[in-house]
């Protein structure tokens, strides 16, 4: 939904945000360049973000501060399904030695609440509050399946069926094929769709009413979750965690 009166010096100010948090790091030039914004008026924005603390300057640069951090964490922290989900995740991590996490939906978009790391488990990109397409992951085809059609088909429309990897979903069709088998089986795989060499199983979180909470899911390198693997034990962890995250959700 698009702000009937959008105030163009927040739409500015945010702008500059995602264009630090995607650099890393930049200087007023190159951001003045970037943005096609003046060198005054980004210098004004960052000053004003620097007193608040929300942005940091080293030397000629300007990077963001952990003052996002804190919020970002106030915000999950005050989260019901995030307090009653987070012991369950780490004893998934704990149990399969693998990498445990822990997703729900907001805008058409899958956002990670949380990921805990077993014994074994691999260092991926993903991070708490960190945001991805959800046709393209396990967790985010077990949230998908127990949304309305209408719903799929308006995430689809505004965000698209990107191709992560060769084997990403990149047609409607094939998406609601995946959909239903997700119905069927009753939890998600994702088979290096995001990730190549990455398989995953997630399964979704659901009210009594039927209405998805969300999806947690434990993921693995291909060469320690066979074919056999996705349909046999750490499925059955991955169901269990999410049945005991709804009894305790519902009850």
């Amino acid at each position: 939904m698009n702000a009937k009166h959008p105030v163009q010096t927040t739409e500015k100010t945010l702008t500059l945000v995602e264009e630090l948090m995607g650099q890393g790091s930049c200087g007023v030039t190159e951001l003045a360049a970037e943005l096609d914004m003046g060198k005054s008026a980004v210098h004004n924005h960052l000053t004003t973000l620097q007193e608040r603390g929300y942005v940091l300057k080293r030397g000629d640069e300007y990077q963001l501060g952990l003052k996002f951090l804190d919020i970002g964490g106030h915000v999950r922290k005050s989260t019901e399904f995030y307090q009653v989900a987070e012991p369950e995740v780490k004893s998934l991590a704990a149990d399969t030695g693998e990498l445990a996490n822990l997703m729900v939906e907001e805008q058409g978009l899958g956002v990670y609440l949380m990921r805990s790391k077993g014994d074994m488990a691999v260092d991926i990109d993903t991070y708490a509050g960190m945001r991805t397409h959800l046709h393209t992951t396990a967790l985010g085809k077990a949230i998908l399946a127990h949304l309305s059609e209408e719903r799929v088909e308006a995430i689809v429309e505004r965000h698209g069926l990107e191709r992560k990897t060769p084997q990403s979903i990149d047609t409607r069709a094939e998406l609601f094929d995946a959909l239903d088998e997700v119905r069927e089986r009753g939890y998600a795989i994702d088979d290096g769709e995001r990730v190549e060499g990455l398989r995953c199983i997630a399964a979704p979180v659901k009210r009594s009413s039927g209405a998805v909470l969300g999806s947690v899911s434990v993921s693995a390198p291909a060469s320690r979750f066979s074919d056999d693997d996705l349909h046999a034990e750490p499925a059955e962890r991955v169901l269990s965690a999410a049945n005991v995250i709804e009894l305790n959700m519902n009850y």
